[in-house]
């Protein structure tokens, strides 16, 4: 990773700073529009906060709400942006994130865009229209200095054809983090999303080691600590856990394995 420039008192992604001190972090998965769920989940431990404009309904919209409503709170916003391209970097960057997670990166060209995205000329490509941007930032000295040294920029393998090229994308100057995405990754290796198979363990080993080799931090998906334990231990340190959704049902799942109470029959319809 990019060490931080020399600029005493200006303010410091917190996810950059954990990682480069060799610290995890953790994101939690923002799907849906609720503005009371982001700002809750920002203040219950994560690091950032991953919302989700891939696979979910999320608009450009409602993630400029969400980094208002979560401005000030101990988690940043991220976003998964639906495709690697410029214009969807400038969207979400003019909307106030802080770093953006680019899926699907599977060539060296792919990861250059991803970062000349990200940064303004001559370092990059991205348009100096950041009106919104600048009126959330939690730097309020320059935004576009400020905004160069401090969006996260991760590039997500998920591809088998992406392990060609793991070192010329690895060593891409500006490039912060490969991670994994396990599922795709599975599905593109004939694995239909099955997971610890040999082959899919083997792709993962390969991107982790690529990583290490140049410098960059490395992540994947954790479904509990358990997991989260195990991968910290294997030199992974850059997280996704479960969506806002997926809290809930574990939540509600536990509340009621625990209770145990004597399911209804079918004319009993009392509420408990």
């Amino acid at each position: 990773m990019t060490e931080w420039p020399a600029t005493p008192g200006s303010w410091q992604n917190p996810v950059r700073r954990r990682l480069l001190a060799g610290g995890p972090v953790f994101g939690i998965t923002l799907t849906t529009s609720s503005l009371d769920v982001a700002a809750r989940a920002a203040t219950l431990g994560f690091d950032f906060l991953w919302v989700e404009m891939e696979h979910s309904p999320i608009t450009l919209e409602t993630l400029r709400h969400i980094v208002l409503a979560t401005r000030g709170l101990p988690a940043v916003p991220f976003a998964r942006v639906p495709v690697n391209e410029v214009w969807a970097a400038k969207r979400v960057l003019d909307a106030g994130v802080c770093g953006v997670l680019f899926p699907f990166t599977s060539t060296p060209a792919l990861a250059r865009q991803a970062v000349a995205s990200c940064r303004y000329p001559p370092l990059g490509c991205r348009g100096s229209g950041a009106g919104l941007a600048t009126s959330t930032w939690p730097d309020t000295t320059d935004y576009y200095e400020s905004a160069d040294c401090n969006v996260l920029v991760v590039a997500i393998i998920e591809e088998a054809a992406a392990l060609s090229h793991l070192d010329a994308i690895a060593s891409t100057p500006g490039l912060d983090a490969l991670f994994v995405g396990t599922s795709d990754l599975s599905f593109s290796l004939g694995c239909r999303g099955r997971q610890n198979e040999a082959l899919l363990d083997a792709a993962i080993e390969e991107i982790r080691q690529a990583a290490e080799r140049h410098g960059k931090a490395v992540g994947r998906p954790a479904r509990n600590a358990e997991e989260a334990r195990e991968f910290i231990d294997r030199g992974f340190r850059l997280f996704q856990t479960a969506s806002e959704l997926g809290f809930l049902e574990a939540g509600a799942r536990e509340f009621f394995g625990s209770l145990k109470r004597p399911q209804p029959g079918p004319a009993d319809t009392r509420l408990y």
